[in-house]
């Protein structure tokens, strides 16, 4: 397993293009079964409409179709990669809420299938969704393969979060100073400037200049959206 794992995160660690890493991907879902391979990555912000990117190799039509339809919203796969790190199973718990999406899945040759989600430090949140259309997964075959499929849905959350959040999301890459960080905690707990002068031994004025500045590089219109987008994007851990 040691090794299986050092040769594939050598493999994956070395390519330095999302679609390349999706390729590759891919292949390594192949030797582990599956002919079909999704991997979905989701921003936290902006939070009225967060950044979706979306890689698979489903058959032609039906990723025509999912877009046109809107699925995103109501996959049921989705919907529990957002709420939950477990590993999920393709099963008839997932159907029932949501039955012509799965009619629909199963007639494009999509039958069975496994997806599991990661959630990094700044917030984002990746799915690796395999799939095929033989087999059911059989209670020995995760017991084979389970480790090897998590630890995949994991390698492929760190590479292409590390290339595509810094796209899609300019607040993954804001440092802030030591002070604007306390400065913003503070806000957080509900203090005003004038009680966080008080509680750090400087002048208000100091408090304001450190909220202003961190409003400029969060790009936040007022001080309680700064927070927020750091707190989001894990900037005040």
């Amino acid at each position: 397993m040691e090794a299986w794992q050092e040769d594939q995160l050598s493999k994956l660690h070395s390519i330095h293009c999302e679609n390349k890493l999706f390729d590759a991907l891919a292949e390594v879902a192949r030797d582990l079964g599956f002919e079909h391979c999704a991997y979905g990555l989701r921003t936290p912000l902006p939070i009225s409409c967060p950044k979706t990117v979306m890689f698979n190799n489903y058959p032609a039509a039906w990723q025509v179709r999912y877009n046109e339809r809107n699925y995103l919203d109501i996959d049921p796969t989705v919907q529990h990669g957002i709420r939950s790190l477990r590993p999920v199973i393709w099963s008839d718990d997932l159907s029932v809420p949501v039955r012509e999406f799965w009619e629909e899945v199963y007639s494009f040759g999509l039958r069975f299938g496994w997806a599991q989600s990661n959630r990094d430090a700044s917030g984002t949140v990746g799915m690796l969704t395999l799939a095929r259309s033989g087999e059911p997964l059989s209670d020995s075959e995760l017991r084979d393969k389970g480790f090897k499929m998590a630890w995949l849905a994991q390698i492929a959350h760190l590479g292409m979060s590390e290339l595509l959040t810094p796209k899609m999301m300019q607040e993954s890459t804001v440092q802030l100073t030591e002070r604007e960080i306390v400065v913003l905690r503070w806000t957080a707990e509900g203090k005003t400037s004038g009680d966080i002068s008080s509680i750090l031994d400087i002048t208000e004025r100091t408090v304001n200049f450190h909220i202003a500045n961190a409003m400029v590089k969060l790009n936040a219109v007022n001080k309680t959206a700064a927070v927020i987008r750091a707190a989001m994007v894990g900037l005040l851990y």
